[in-house]
């Protein structure tokens, strides 16, 4: 179970992307930088969460550009909004991985840690037994757990996940909620 005192200036956050930072689609995919839209307390909790993680990577499936229902230009544009905007909102986040494979065998795939193991690769200071992952599914959570992390659930768009879950070691209302209650631990 994660205990939040334990978390000092040696732990790494993982992000999902869609329905954790930004709205998500409910048709589908988010195509284009203006269908991407933050949820209105993210640039404040970006903020905060800076201060408080040395690393801050976002890790998200995109199977869009594997179905070519968009371009890995497309994708570039979204993340390139996404980082500018959350840069202009004082935050930062230093790294974004994503895969767009179709297959649930890729290895760089949620809910397989590839993602993260890259990131250990890329950063190598990341401790996963320091990490944690949050998502708005189970697959995010079985990434975090697979990957080695704990694991934060939040029910944006999936709320009623039968809660205790052997992948989820907190659960709250949204990204925002967690970062308070990480600011007034």
């Amino acid at each position: 179970m994660l205990d939040l005192t334990l978390i000092d200036k040696y732990w790494t956050l993982f992000l999902d992307r869609d329905g954790v930072i930004n709205y998500e689609n409910p048709d589908g995919y988010i195509y284009t930088p203006s269908e991407f839209v933050f949820y209105e307390e993210f640039p404040a909790t970006i903020k905060m969460l800076s201060e408080l993680f040395p690393l801050i990577i976002v890790a998200t499936n995109q199977r869009g550009v594997g179905k070519g229902l968009m371009t890995e230009k497309d994708l570039s544009d979204i993340h390139a909004k996404m980082l500018h905007d959350t840069q202009t909102a004082g935050g930062r986040i230093d790294k974004v991985y994503v895969c767009t494979s179709l297959s649930d065998e890729d290895p760089f795939r949620k809910p397989n840690p590839g993602m993260a193991l890259q990131a250990k690769k890329d950063f190598p200071q990341i401790d996963l037994s320091k990490s944690i992952m949050v998502g708005n599914t189970l697959g995010d959570m079985e990434f975090g757990r697979n990957a080695g992390m704990f694991t934060v659930f939040v029910k944006t768009t999936h709320p009623s996940l039968q809660i205790p879950h052997p992948s989820v070691d907190l659960v709250f209302e949204n990204l925002s909620d967690f970062a308070k209650a990480l600011k007034h631990r």
